[in-house]
């Protein structure tokens, strides 16, 4: 009886075994290399003009993985970002197979040896607090759905939660204060602050006192919790309808705008960076400090701060205009 690849019994190894078991990797990573195995492959069987279950080890070679990279680029749109993250899923699952063939190191390793794309990092695109204030105006509060989605949208913005953070949210992590306790990325919780606003927007979601601790937060018309794509959905739904109206809002907004955009606000009223990190959840103040780089308001306020205690700034005088008395004595010489 014939063999079966091993390449199928890698695939099932490296996220059964490695990743779950001796790197205890969470959910979101699982789901993030799930989908760029699941891309990979099926780009592989395109290429190879075979089902996936025909492809073999020795199909897999450098040329078609930079194939593949520049596949998500020019025909999926991806970002550069995303093609270096697609990478760096296909670098861990290699070396894996690497362990356990080293029989295919040849090829395997020159698979391994491809660098990451260089590219120039955009500042982080956040939308000004007016700007905010007319997107919580939308939603029509006096139905079900658009109390859910006013409670959305003020709850990005104040906490600065990561989607993946939202779709988890039970009533159990409202704590008295009031505050949330968020379950960030790598298994990381923190608690932040919520406006009284908030709160009561939470609370008016439900046409009832009562509420199970377990139940989601923000749920949908099933009364499941929101998926990713469902509060894509919501934002990109209220940003369109915005637009139409006026061609001057934003035409998309999404999860992570309302992240940049809390964390710009935040330093806009003279919050310190280490409090931003905390809130934020990041692990790094390096990360939180891309924030002040890209803000122009904060840089011509430090400019005009450094110009005044430099010195070189000028007292104005006050424009002269003759008086009445004045100009009537010049007129009588």
């Amino acid at each position: 009886m014939k063999q079966p690849d091993p390449i199928f019994d890698a695939v099932e190894s490296f996220f059964v075994d490695y990743l779950q078991r001796t790197r205890g990797c969470t959910r979101c990573t699982l789901t993030s290399y799930r989908d760029t195995l699941r891309l990979f492959l099926e780009y592989a069987a395109r290429s190879k003009k075979v089902p996936v279950d025909r492809l073999r080890l020795a199909d897999f070679d450098v040329t078609l993985v930079l194939e593949f990279l520049e596949h998500l680029e020019s025909k999926r749109h991806n970002s550069v970002a995303t093609r270096n993250c697609r990478l760096a899923a296909l670098h861990s699952f290699f070396a894996h197979v690497l362990r356990g063939h080293p029989d295919h190191a040849g090829h395997l390793a020159r698979i391994l040896a491809l660098p990451p794309k260089r590219h120039a990092a955009s500042p982080p695109r956040y939308l000004d607090p007016p700007v905010v204030q007319t997107l919580l105006r939308h939603p029509d509060r006096q139905s079900l759905t658009g109390r859910r989605d006013y409670a959305l949208l003020l709850f990005l913005y104040n906490t600065g939660a990561r989607v993946s953070e939202v779709t988890i949210l039970r009533h159990k992590d409202l704590l008295p204060g009031p505050a949330v306790n968020l379950h960030g990325k790598g298994g990381k919780e923190r608690v932040c602050p919520l406006w009284p606003e908030t709160i009561t927007a939470i609370i008016s979601q439900s046409p009832s006192n009562k509420t199970d601790p377990d139940q989601p937060i923000f749920r949908n018309a099933r009364g499941q919790s929101l998926s990713r794509h469902g509060v894509y959905h919501i934002l990109g739904s209220h940003a369109t309808a915005l637009h139409r109206a006026d061609p001057r809002f934003p035409d998309k907004i999404w999860p992570h705008l309302l992240r940049h955009s809390c964390a710009v606000a935040l330093l806009q009223a003279g919050v310190d960076l280490i409090t931003i990190r905390d809130q934020l959840g990041h692990v790094s103040v390096a990360t939180t400090g891309r924030y002040a780089t890209s803000n122009l308001k904060l840089k011509r306020t430090a400019l005009e701060a450094f110009w005044a205690a430099a010195g070189l700034a000028t007292s104005r005088r006050k424009s002269w205009r003759p008086s009445p008395k004045l100009s009537q004595f010049l007129q009588s010489i």
